[in-house]
């Protein structure tokens, strides 16, 4: 099967897919200097565009690792996931206390969804 790569680079892919599955990895990176709701509202915002690409929207997806810098956020982080989210489509998720590269963001993200039909094969 092939593995799809969306604007691939010499470190990353913006989005990687095998088998219909597809994975990306998002952090806040218009603003760092926004509070955690900022920030969550921009890898949420991030994630959507990325869904786009592989014909896939937040309903779709299947599980997200998050990774915060600071549990005293973690009540913004989930004002913000709650109401992000459909109805009942909620996925899998762990939360991880980690320290980032950029002392600025507070959170990232890395999310598994199901991808669209032309990106099955």
């Amino acid at each position: 099967m092939k593995i799809h790569r969306i604007n691939p680079n010499k470190r990353w892919s913006d989005v990687t897919v095998f088998n219909g599955i597809a994975t990306f990895t998002e952090v806040a990176d218009t603003d760092t200097s926004a509070d955690i709701k900022g920030q969550v509202k921009q890898i949420f915002d991030q994630a959507e565009a990325s869904l786009a690409l592989v014909d896939s929207d937040k309903s779709r997806i299947l599980a997200v690792t998050i990774y915060i810098t600071d549990f005293a956020n973690f009540d913004g982080l989930n004002e913000i996931w709650d109401s992000w989210f459909p109805e009942n489509c909620a996925p899998s998720r762990a939360c991880v206390k980690a320290e980032l590269v950029d002392s600025n963001l507070l959170v990232e993200m890395t999310f598994t969804a199901a991808a669209g039909e032309k990106f099955q094969s």
